[in-house]
């Protein structure tokens, strides 16, 4: 079992940067994919980006591609997502996500492969 804290979440103007971090609890971090996913109000929670248990293999949706990158650190049991370039649109509750999994490379889209959830944390982009 893991637990999953987001940080990092505020108010930025359109244009600007954020830095969201996950920090999971458990001495096995490294066995689970990782990812992020985002609820905006009215909507259906979406995929943003995923990374694998090793951090060699990395998924974006399309509408950050080029804009937020993905990374872990698995000695600190962390997993972080940089944003730039952010644009009102990516307003919204950010989440991050585990799958344990024997696969090195593994990485999901989708919310249903994901077994651990954090809390969320809002990410408000003005413009």
């Amino acid at each position: 079992q893991v637990q999953l804290v987001e940080s990092g979440g505020g108010l930025e103007q359109a244009g600007g940067s954020l830095r969201l971090s996950c920090l999971a609890s458990g001495r096995t971090f490294s066995s689970y994919a990782m990812a992020w996913f985002r609820q905006a109000p009215g909507k259906e929670r979406e995929f943003v980006a995923a990374i694998s248990r090793s951090g060699s293999s990395t998924a974006y949706a399309d509408s950050v591609k080029g804009r937020f990158t993905i990374s872990r650190d698995n000695a600190k049991n962390t997993v972080t997502l940089q944003m730039n370039s952010l644009k009102p649109e990516d307003t919204a509750v950010y989440y991050c996500a585990a799958r344990g999994t024997i696969y090195a490379t593994y990485t999901s889209d989708s919310d249903g492969s994901y077994d651990y959830w954090g809390q969320g944390t809002q990410v408000t982009v003005s413009s």
